[in-house]
Order: C-alpha cells, then sequence, then structure tokens
C-alpha cells in the first residue's frame, strides 16, 4: 500500500492524494528533475535541498528521534519552527526545530514526551501543535511549538487510534480522521473556540448530518461503534482545510475525501495536488486535469516512506522527512527544499 500525504501552505500548493485510476503523466509547472544531489535529492531547476535532521544524531544539541512522522510549521518573529512528531511506541512524542530569518538553525527541543506512536496531528490557529496518538485508545496532545509550555491531553477530542486533525475557525469545529479498516470521520466542537479542554465530538452519518458521540473517552464501547448511521472510511489519515472545505486521505482504499462545511455535502475529490508518495519515494504535482509530475524525488531510498510535508510561512521553503524500517527502529532524515515555489 502506498501512503500519501495531506499538505497546504497557504494559497502556495497543495499536498495529497489522487485516485490511482484518474491520473496520467503530464508536464508539471517547474519542469524536469535534475541529477540527484550528494544526498540523493534530485529537484527541477532552480531548487536546492539539505538534510536538517537524522534520527538519532545531535540538532542544536538535541538528539533527533527515529521514525519521524506529521508536521507542521510555525511563525517565529522573523524565522520559524518546524515540528516532528515521532511514530515510536511508548517512546513517541514530538521535537522542534526553531530557523533564524537567514535558515541557519537557532535551537532544538522535545515538545512532547511519554507518549505512543504519534503519527499525524494538525495545527491550530492559535499556534499550537495537535499531536495524535495511532494506537487503539488513543489521544490528542495540544503541545506549544515554542517549548514554552507543557503538552496538554484533550480526551474530549476522543480515545481511538487517531490519524489528522484540522481546524475550522469559520465553524469553530476541528475535524479528526480515524485509522481503522472500519474508522469514521469526526468533528470536536469546543465549548469555547481556542480552548480544546471541553466540547462535544460528532461523527458524520450517513444523511450527511453529525449525531453526537455518548462516551468520547470510549471506556468500554470504541467511539466508531457508539452512533449507529455513522459513515465508514476505510483507514482514515491525513486531513487538511482549505476555503471551508476539510479534506482526508483513506489509505485503506487510496482515496481522497472532501467535506464541505457549508452545504454538508461529502465526496471524493481530485486534484491540483502536491502528493508525497512512499512507493515511488518522490513528491510529485498533479493538476487540476490529473497530469502528474514528478517534482522532487529521493534515490536509493526504496521502500522508505516520505512524510511531514510543511511550508515555511513564507512559503518558500518545504519540510519533509523521509523514514526506512530497520532492526525494528525507523531512521529517518528532515529535508529541507527551497526555491521558486509557486505563491498565490
Amino acid at each position: 500500500m502506498v501512503r500519501r500525504t495531506l499538505l497546504h501552505a497557504g494559497a502556495v500548493v497543495t499536498v495529497g492524494t489522487i485516485s490511482q485510476g484518474t491520473a496520467h503523466a503530464g508536464a508539471g509547472p517547474y519542469g524536469p528533475l535534475l541529477p540527484a544531489d550528494a544526498d540523493g535529492l534530485a529537484l527541477p531547476q532552480g531548487f536546492s535541498g539539505r538534510i536538517v535532521a537524522r534520527s538519532g544524531r545531535k540538532v542544536a544539541g538535541l538528539t533527533w528521534h527515529a521514525a519521524p512522522d506529521g508536521g507542521a510549521c510555525f511563525p517565529d518573529g522573523s524565522g520559524w519552527i518546524y515540528v516532528s512528531n515521532a511514530e515510536v511506541p511508548l517512546l513517541g512524542g514530538a521535537a522542534a526545530v526553531r530557523f533564524r530569518a537567514d535558515g541557519s538553525i537557532a535551537a532544538a527541543y522535545r515538545i512532547l514526551s511519554g507518549t505512543s506512536l504519534n503519527r499525524a496531528g494538525g495545527a491550530t490557529p492559535w499556534h499550537t501543535w495537535l499531536s495524535c496518538e495511532a494506537t487503539e485508545r488513543g489521544r490528542v496532545f495540544e503541545c506549544d511549538p515554542y517549548g514554552e509550555r507543557a503538552a496538554r491531553p484533550r480526551l474530549g477530542m476522543g480515545r481511538f487510534r487517531h490519524g489528522a486533525v484540522a481546524c475550522d475557525p469559520e465553524r469553530e469545529a476541528v475535524y479528526l480522521t480515524e485509522d481503522e479498516p472500519d474508522g469514521c470521520f469526526y468533528r470536536f466542537r469546543p465549548r469555547d473556540w481556542g480552548d480544546l479542554t471541553e466540547g462535544a465530538l460528532e461523527v458524520l452519518t450517513g444523511g450527511g448530518g453529525w449525531r453526537e458521540v455518548p462516551h468520547p473517552a470510549a471506556p468500554s464501547e470504541p467511539t466508531r461503534y457508539q452512533v449507529r448511521d455513522a459513515l465508514r472510511f476505510n483507514r482514515g489519515r491525513a486531513c487538511h482545510l482549505a476555503d471551508g472545505v476539510c479534506s482526508f486521505t483513506t489509505r485503506g482504499d487510496d482515496q481522497v475525501w472532501s467535506y464541505d462545511g457549508a452545504l454538508h455535502r461529502h465526496e471524493a475529490m481530485h486534484g491540483p495536488l502536491f502528493v508525497a508518495q512512499d512507493g515511488a519515494v518522490e513528491i510529485d504535482v498533479i493538476t487540476r486535469d490529473g497530469a502528474v509530475a514528478p517534482f522532487a524525488r529521493l534515490a536509493g531510498r526504496r521502500g522508505a516512506e516520505l512524510s511531514g510535508p510543511a511550508f515555511s510561512p513564507d512559503g518558500g521553503r518545504l519540510y519533509f522527512s523521509s523514514r526506512r524500517r530497520g532492526s525494528g527502529v525507523a531512521a529517518g532524515q528532515v529535508f529541507e527544499v527551497s526555491g521558486p515555489f509557486e505563491r498565490g
């Protein structure tokens, strides 16, 4: 199964997935790939890449975690911060790298520890990182990317095998995916927007409406079975909101779905997208007419997984992780790509 990741960076680009039957080879907006650099990264003319973190090695004094996964960028004065989850059993959590305005690394530090299999998550409008556990009764933790406040579990958002989250400020809701073959699509409506401590967890139903989950903590019955007419999605993963539409991927059937909060309608969605692919170990550009062209490719990384794509706040740098499993531990690297990305 090819694993793919959904991302949007303001008006710059979208990264996601598309049904395999709808795509066809075509020309991309950035031109052909040049030969790979010393790190095995092939990019179009005008773009350059570097590795900013490696599992097991020091980054500004911090030993970088194994199995880097979901990530996001946050503004930090004239610089920015990149946050990365660790999909490690029992020793998961998340860490952050702080960059100066010139792109140099200023600091690195942990923002979450003592959790398990932190795979994906999402950024909030108030600049916190929601790190999700992909365990049977996984939790969502709200983390401070700036390292000033301790992470807190948000149990009202449900105890299940979490995929990712996306925030909808207009409707004051947080959408959540579930990584189960018969998983659901949820939304959490906090009592006070900006405070995720309390609120109602709801599930999308077959009629297109929402029904509240009676017991989000799932002490005996899993959340996905508590509402009889809940819609089922095959292993929900990445999740993103743009222009009032929440798009999410399902890796079980290799689809992207979109939920229009204004129209209360969900449907399959296609393009325009950037796609971070594991099978080909590359990032592709998919245009609105379904044409696919490579944007970045890693040579000599067969079997690796790509994850955690995120743009710097100005849209000029793209971050993503590459990881390869070995001896039960996934060593990985965090790449940075800079260049003339299209600005919308």
